[in-house]
């Protein structure tokens, strides 16, 4: 199968683009980020996915499969580009695998599409609406994106589209939403809240990936790994110490004393869960999860560095 990765510099991105060229697959890419390592066998592209010369790519290649990891978070990119890539490039996507002959698209989501609000169920299905966007302005173009997606589901009828919602992930090292929670020794939490954190280890998200190429299931599926586990143990667990404070204080605080920078509504997950029921995803894929609590905290915590400079 030829198999094309958008946002392939990512680290995720990387071990699935290893993973499938092991197992046979043809492999390309595209992503603006340069990838000067790439292993040998895996063709990269260094263009834009919303330019012309990533349609051309899907113009000459037509793959077979599109795995489409090219969204950014509030954390990496300021609202307005933002935006862009997040919507207009998925929007690209999609008629790029309709013109093109694309047979199978994986959009991989975001298990916060489903927002953190205090009424919120303790476990989110896939056809829950998203909640709290009012709180969470930064979070309206993953959300966007993702419900486009989606549309192709009924859109395209011949193209086999599956929207993946991952919860968080740590790896060694650790990148993404939660690792830079837990960037510097001390991590901030609101007082009088402990809310439970699903996490998953980018290997098993990489193992999950892979089965809904081999599996080509349909439709939108809740992505997690083990239990969830309160916020106060992952810190405890990952060699940081939790530091709860009021919220009107640690929004002044952010980005300050060691502190990390989040935006004022990132804040909100650090007070209300955010978890979800990944039954349908089992069932449609056989997917198990390979890395339990204990393993994925312990690989963290053995491979992500504290700099004295946050003490």
């Amino acid at each position: 199968m030829k198999v094309l990765i958008l946002g392939i510099a990512g680290g995720i991105a990387r071990k699935l683009a290893t993973r499938l060229l092991d197992a046979g697959h043809e492999v390309l890419g595209l992503d603006v980020r340069p990838w000067s390592s790439a292993p040998q066998g895996i063709e990269f592209h260094r263009v834009d996915v919303r330019k012309r010369a990533a349609e051309d790519v899907f113009r000459r290649r037509r793959p077979d499969a599109v795995v489409h990891m090219a969204t950014v978070t509030a954390l990496s990119m300021r609202s307005g580009e933002r935006g862009r890539i997040n919507l207009d490039g998925t929007k690209a996507v999609v008629d790029h695998c309709r013109d093109y002959g694309v047979k199978q698209l994986l959009f991989v989501g975001r298990h916060t599409f489903y927002g953190a609000a205090p009424d919120s169920p303790l476990y989110h299905t896939e056809d829950e609406p998203p909640r709290a966007l009012e709180k969470v302005p930064e979070l309206a173009d993953l959300v966007a994106a993702d419900l486009y997606a989606a549309t192709a589901l009924w859109r395209l009828p011949k193209l086999t589209t599956a929207v993946l919602r991952v919860v968080y992930t740590l790896g060694a090292p650790g990148t993404g939403t939660l690792a830079s929670f837990l960037r510097g020794r001390r991590v901030p939490m609101v007082l009088g809240y402990d809310p439970l954190f699903h996490v998953m280890q980018e290997e098993d998200v990489v193992t999950a990936l892979q089965l809904a190429l081999e599996k080509r299931p349909r439709g939108i599926f809740n992505v997690a790994g083990p239990p969830p586990m309160p916020f106060s143990v992952i810190i405890r667990e990952t060699g940081r110490t939790p530091v709860p404070l009021p919220g009107p204080l640690l929004a002044r605080l952010l980005g300050r004393f060691g502190f990390p920078r989040l935006s004022e509504g990132a804040l909100a997950h650090i007070k209300y869960p955010i978890v979800v029921d990944n039954r349908p995803f089992r069932e449609a894929t056989g997917f198990q999860y390979a890395f339990d609590e204990g393993r994925i905290l312990r690989t963290f915590r053995e491979s992500a560095s504290l700099p004295g400079a946050e003490l």
